[in-house]
């Protein structure tokens, strides 16, 4: 908690165009009203012409291309205290020396997962009717043709992991008369009973599901850990969904089973290399289905990250837990 009346020094430090798609007129006010804002917002390669305000800077508000919080940076900001970030994943910018100064970090990855969550809503229940197939196929034969379709009637849908987007999945699917399925490695039987879920392998996943959608954070544990086999062992007429990583899944085993199974659908809105190569098959399957990384906070989405942001320093500032403060251990297991 801060010292009565004394207002903590603070600065934007991101590109002009993330700060005005993330911080909204009125959030900007609510930041002004609490903290003495030390100059305007600037970017990241600006740090250098700034190095006054940042040697009194507590705190710093941020997003998308924040400055890499390295020992140099550091030891040029030595007041700071806490750093609220207005975007998802913290990994591009804090570092070893970061966790080591105990700065304290909070992140709107909780805003972002919302809009990823439905997008993977809507494109699952797009899914279960095959609205894509029918809409190929009706484009191709001129004409209306009806296909069998699991249908959002008892079928089945399968997450693979299960964190702030998949809960939120879960949470929506309840609406539906739809059979949940849950891979993770952290969801204990006693946490699937309360949940509501099947906690399955991944294999048995793959080979039940109607719909699956890939919620895995890419990590050196998690490359390439959706295989060839995982998709030739899909039930007919599924749909695979990755709003997650591409480097999570073996994509040129993945191409080969779509190229031989055009039963099968893709949904990717991330591959890997993002966007795929120009001579990639991804771009000519016609069981493959692209968007250019759309499921996360878009446009006026992205001002309920900011608002997070503005709730997370009223919290600190009252010397209460922050919602989204991320440790060093939680920063590990996100995306």
């Amino acid at each position: 908690m801060m010292r009565a009346g004394m207002k903590p020094k603070a600065l934007y430090i991101l590109d002009a165009t993330s700060f005005e798609t993330i911080y909204g007129p009125d959030d900007q006010a609510a930041i002004a009203s609490q903290v003495q804002l030390l100059d305007k917002p600037f970017a990241r390669h600006q740090c250098a012409e700034h190095l006054d305000q940042l040697r009194e800077v507590e705190f710093i508000f941020s997003g998308w291309f924040a400055p890499v919080m390295d020992e140099k940076f550091l030891a040029a900001a030595p007041k700071l205290k806490a750093v609220f970030y207005g975007s998802g994943t913290i990994r591009g910018f804090v570092t070893d020396a970061f966790w080591k100064r105990g700065i304290v970090v909070t992140s709107a990855y909780a805003a972002n997962a919302i809009p990823v969550a439905e997008y993977i809503l809507a494109t699952t229940l797009f899914s279960l009717k095959r609205g894509w197939s029918h809409a190929r196929e009706t484009r191709q034969q001129h004409k209306f043709v009806r296909q069998v379709v699991p249908g959002a009637y008892r079928s089945t849908v399968g997450l693979i992991s299960l964190g702030q987007i998949g809960k939120l999945v879960l949470d929506r699917l309840r609406t539906f008369d739809v059979r949940q399925v849950v891979y993770s490695t952290s969801l204990t039987p006693a946490a699937a009973a309360k949940l509501g879920v099947e906690s399955v392998s991944l294999d048995q996943l793959f080979r039940e599901s109607d719909v699956i959608s890939l919620h895995t954070p890419s990590l050196p544990a998690t490359k390439g850990m959706i295989t060839g086999a995982h998709f030739a062992a899909m039930k007919p007429n599924a749909t695979f969904i990755n709003t997650a990583r591409g480097a999570v899944v073996r994509e040129t085993e993945m191409i080969e089973v779509l190229t031989h199974r055009p039963d099968l659908q893709a949904v990717l809105d991330v591959t890997d290399p993002e966007p795929p190569k120009p001579e990639s098959p991804l771009y000519t399957l016609p069981n493959v289905v692209l968007t250019p990384h759309i499921a996360g906070s878009q446009n006026n989405e992205c001002r309920r990250m900011g608002h997070y942001m503005v709730e997370e320093l009223g919290r600190y500032l009252a010397g209460q837990p922050l919602k989204w403060q991320i440790n060093q251990e939680l920063a590990a297991k996100l995306a």
